[in-house]
């Protein structure tokens, strides 16, 4: 056989199932508004939640810093790339959350592949919520470790996994995604990090969704629940609503020295960028002297959930700016996914491996910047199409996840 037939093989059963997936093509700035296939679109599939990907105060940090530092950092931080602008971004984040230190990862996938291994060991114990996040999954299996799953935000069956007799000397890592990025829902954490701690376990909080978007502060969903001091390990990224790219951890000065001295997808990565790193900080900034980004983002994911609802359309468990609208088939979404395109609503559909089967999506992401009218025509046009293409309306992700 060869490659060619290799791949056609794995593609004929990826199509079998519905899930073949293609990449689309947009062009202009990231927010409300782009171009898809010569025309214009009104964008509600990204992450650029706040919309200051194209900040002017973002922008120009980031054209500051490719002037004045190039393009690149050359180099893994531990040989040449450790430049300034990364010590001060990772000084600047543990200050804004309150902790210690800081560390950058290149993404975020890459910050949990790297700090799941770096903690546990073969025979130590990752417990993790039914609906983590997909490289907390992978960074259990890099560390082979044993892995506990419990289901999703199920707080007693957590307590059964943590109160069982375990071996002297076991690690026991729990892992769990603050705001969950399919379903939109809240992580109990108070309750997670209070029962872990109890129990000897430490706490890695996946953030990626809720910093930034989330608290009275931006501080996200560790802010929601009252526990930015107390879990052992923050993680969020600087792609989403920081606008730029890269991800970060933020926890003690004893968490960043062990990372980098075993975190490999830090130790073996370029670092990031000075642009990339000066966008950043500029947008972090952003968050405490333009909080009225997030409370249009959070208002306008309160009247999506509303319209939708006045519709018949039951969008919980979401309380957030991520809306999911579960359809179930994988063709049927799909189809969906193309009619909104062609009324000019971009909102992506979902199936699995991203959500269990049977449970396929669109899952609708406003930013701080869309309009009132834009956020009704959205709700309106799924509303219509809905019926057209599922037969009825969806059950709630509560009765199908």
């Amino acid at each position: 056989m060869t490659l060619d037939s290799w791949a056609d093989e794995t593609l004929a059963g990826i199509h079998a199932r519905g899930t073949y997936r293609r990449m689309r093509v947009l062009d202009g700035a990231q927010g409300p508004r782009m171009r898809m296939a010569e025309r214009e679109v009104v964008l509600f599939a990204g992450s650029n939640y706040l919309d200051l990907a194209h900040h002017p105060a973002v922008v120009q940090a980031s054209i500051e810093a490719a002037q004045q530092q190039g393009c690149a950092a050359g180099g893994s931080r531990l040989i040449s790339g450790n430049l300034v602008e990364h010590e001060a971004l990772e000084a600047e984040l543990a200050a804004f959350f309150g902790r210690e230190a800081g560390l950058t990862f290149n993404t975020g996938y890459m910050a949990n592949v790297g700090v799941i291994p770096a903690l546990l060991r073969p025979g130590d114990l990752l417990v993790s919520d039914a609906l983590s996040h997909a490289s907390i999954i992978d960074g259990a299996r890099l560390s082979r470790a044993e892995v506990s799953v419990f289901r999703h935000n199920d707080i007693d069956q957590l307590e059964t996994i943590l109160a069982a007799p375990r071996p002297q000397g076991q690690r026991v890592l729990v892992a769990i995604d603050g705001l969950y990025s399919m379903d939109g829902d809240l992580a109990p954490a108070g309750l997670i990090t209070e029962l872990a701690h109890r129990h000897g376990a430490a706490v890695l909080l996946d953030d990626a969704h809720g910093t930034g978007t989330l608290g009275a502060r931006g501080r996200g969903s560790a802010e929601v629940a009252g526990v930015m001091g107390k879990v052992d390990i923050l993680m969020g990224t600087l792609g989403k609503s920081l606008g730029s790219f890269g991800a970060f951890v933020v926890g003690s000065h004893k968490l960043r020295e062990l990372l980098v001295n075993t975190a490999r997808s830090f130790i073996f990565s370029c670092a990031l960028a000075p642009p990339q790193v000066a966008a950043a900080r500029a947008a972090l900034a952003l968050i405490d002297t333009e909080p009225e980004r997030r409370h249009a983002l959070q208002a306008g994911a309160t009247r999506l959930r509303s319209r939708l609802a006045e519709h018949g359309i039951d969008t919980a468990p979401s309380t957030t700016h991520i809306v999911p609208v579960v359809i179930g088939s994988n063709a049927a979404t799909m189809k969906a996914c193309e009619a909104l395109l062609e009324r000019g609503f971009y909102a992506q559909g979902i199936r699995h491996p991203s959500v269990p089967e049977g449970t396929a999506r669109l899952r609708i992401t406003p930013m701080a910047s869309h309009r009132p009218e834009e956020i009704d025509a959205m709700a309106d046009a799924t509303a219509e199409l809905l019926g057209k293409f599922s037969g009825e309306a969806p059950p709630p992700p509560s009765q199908t996840l």
